[in-house]
């Protein structure tokens, strides 16, 4: 699919813009522009995960729906983890780019200036970071409430099927009823017309045994 092409490739670019900043030798201006630029990555990221969550949501088939949210749960997952390989490449990069102007610092360039734009960097650095953190913060939020109505859903259901359970229970034993009460009539059937049969069997006789005596008495 062209979304989960995005999503990868993105992810792949961000990947690679991580291992640049940790492999960043500085100036500062120039890891602030890998960040702008890992920043951007991040947005469309983010936007393809919640273009594909929408599509799972207008699934009609429950099986896709749940397969394409799981896929975006990986996918949030490992945005999570890029993210988190960002901040340490930052540190790192940060920490060596420190060292770097404290070197330059003993042999006597201008400590001052390098040091407030450093902090300037550092703060907007921390700013860029903070904001992508709270996004998603916000996106892990709406996972969790997603992830509540559903299993509201799944009670329901649950609810739903005992619910039938008992009503198909209940059906089984006024079937079982109705089939002793047929059995029943059946056997009481049978015996009516056995009783009939006797009955005629007797008359028939009673009648012969008239005629003979009328008929025939001296025999």
């Amino acid at each position: 699919r062209v979304c989960h092409q995005e999503i990868v490739k993105f992810d792949l670019e961000i990947k690679a813009a991580v291992q640049d900043i940790r492999d960043c030798p500085g100036p500062l201006s120039a890891l602030t522009e890998l960040n702008a630029a890992v920043k951007e990555k991040f947005r469309h990221l983010r936007g393809c995960i919640q273009e594909l969550e929408q599509m799972a949501k207008e699934q009609d088939k429950e099986s896709e729906k749940q397969a394409l949210l799981r896929e975006v749960e990986n996918h949030k997952k490992q945005m999570l983890s890029n993210q988190a390989a960002w901040r340490k490449a930052n540190l790192a990069c940060k920490i060596a780019i420190d060292n770097s102007e404290k070197d330059e610092l003993l042999q006597g360039r201008d400590s001052l200036r390098q040091r407030k734009t450093t902090k300037e960097s550092l703060a907007e650095s921390a700013s860029n970071i903070t904001e992508s953190l709270m996004s998603i913060s916000r996106m892990m939020s709406q996972q969790v409430q997603q992830s509540e109505e559903t299993v509201q859903t799944l009670a329901n259901s649950s609810r739903t099927i005992l619910e039938a359970n008992e009503e198909f229970k209940s059906m089984s034993g006024t079937i079982q009823l109705g089939r002793k009460l047929i059995t029943k009539y059946n056997r009481r059937e049978l015996t009516d017309k056995l009783l009939i049969f006797l009955a005629l069997a007797l008359f028939l006789a009673t009648v012969l045994y008239i005629l003979k005596k009328r008929l025939f008495p001296f025999l």
